[in-house]
C-alpha cells in the first residue's frame, strides 16, 4: 500500500559489516544490505525495466526480482492484501462488535490480530512462505508493510503486539538470507531495529513530512525514500539537496504506474 528487538551481538557484528557471512557459522546464509546512496525506483504498481542509473527495485512479491539491481520484495505483513481478504482465516482479522476492522484511509485492507502469540504463530505460518517465497524468486531483501496498524486499531493492538510479530518475520528473512526492511513507522524506527532486528528502513515521503532524520539516526546510509508528485511541499531539487534527506531518493507518481501509463512519473536526485 502507499502511505504514508535486539539481534544477537553476532547478528548485529554482521549487520554493521554490510552482511558478511556469520565467522561462527559458515552455513548461515549471507545477508547483503541495500547499496548506500543507489538510485531507487518503486515499482509496485507493476513491474518495468529500471532505468541504466537504477541500483535498487522495490516490486510486489507477486513480481519477480529485477535483474542486476538489489531487489526489495513488498510484504504487506500486518494488513490484508487488496483482493485477498478471503485467504485470512476470520480468526485473524481483527474484530469490533463482530465486524472486521478495516484501515479508515485503505477501505479493502483489514487488519491482521496481532494481540496474542497464538495469532501471531498463525500469522507468521501465513507470511513466511511468502518471505521463503521472496528468497526463492532471487530477492535480496524483504520489506514489511503496515507495522504501525496497532495505531489504526482503536487501542484492540499495541506496538509491543506488532513488534512480537516483525521479530518472527524478520527472524524468517534472515533464515533465508534476505535483509529486512521496515516500511514506515518513523516514530517506531529505534524500537523496531533494536527489538525486531531489522535492517534498513524504506519511507514514503519522509522529506515531505520532516521525518527523514527518524530513520537516518537509525539505519545511517541504508534509508531508501520514496516522493509522491501530488504531495511535494517543495521542489523536489530542494529536497534531494537537503542534508536531512537521505542519499537514496526518488520521485514517483502516487499509484506508481508503469512508463506506458500518461500518469508515470519518475525523477532521481541526479
Amino acid at each position: 500500500m502507499l502511505r504514508r528487538a535486539a539481534l544477537p551481538a553476532v547478528a548485529a557484528l554482521l549487520i554493521a559489516l554490510g552482511g558478511c557471512a556469520n565467522a561462527t557459522d559458515p552455513s548461515s546464509p549471507t545477508i547483503a544490505l541495500p547499496p548506500s546512496g543507489a538510485v531507487p525506483d518503486y515499482q509496485l504498481g507493476g513491474a518495468y525495466d529500471p532505468s541504466p542509473e537504477v541500483g535498487i527495485v522495490g516490486r510486489d512479491r507477486g513480481a519477480e526480482p529485477a535483474p542486476g539491481v538489489y531487489s526489495i520484495c513488498y510484504v504487506n505483513g500486518f494488513q490484508t492484501q487488496p483482493g485477498e481478504l478471503d485467504a485470512w482465516p476470520r480468526e485473524l482479522l481483527l474484530q469490533r462488535d463482530g465486524e472486521v476492522v478495516f484501515d479508515p484511509d485503505w477501505p479493502d485492507e483489514a487488519l491482521i490480530d496481532t494481540s496474542s502469540a497464538a495469532h501471531r504463530e498463525k500469522i507468521a505460518d501465513t507470511v513466511i512462505p511468502w518471505i521463503e517465497g521472496c528468497a526463492d524468486a532471487g530477492f535480496d531483501a524483504v520489506e514489511f508493510d503496515n507495522l504501525d496498524s496497532y495505531s489504526r486499531s482503536g487501542g484492540s493492538l499495541s506496538l509491543d503486539d506488532n513488534l512480537a510479530l516483525a521479530a518472527l518475520l524478520v527472524d524468517a528473512a534472515h533464515a533465508v538470507g534476505l535483509a529486512a526492511g521496515q516500511k514506515n513507522a518513523a516514530e517506531d524506527a529505534a524500537l523496531l531495529h533494536e527489538r525486531a532486528g531489522f535492517d534498513f528502513a524504506v519511507t514514503e515521503e519522509c522529506a515531505a513530512y520532516e521525518e527523514c532524520g527518524a530513520y537516518t539516526a537509525v539505519y545511517a546510509d541504508h534509508v531508501i525514500d520514496i516522493e509522491y508528485t501530488d504531495e511535494l511541499p517543495r521542489p523536489f531539487a530542494e529536497m534531494c539537496a537537503d542534508d536531512s534527506s537521505p542519499d537514496s531518493m526518488v520521485l514517483r507518481d502516487r499509484d506508481l504506474v508503469t512508463p506506458d501509463d500518461d500518469a508515470y512519473a519518475f525523477e532521481t536526485c541526479g
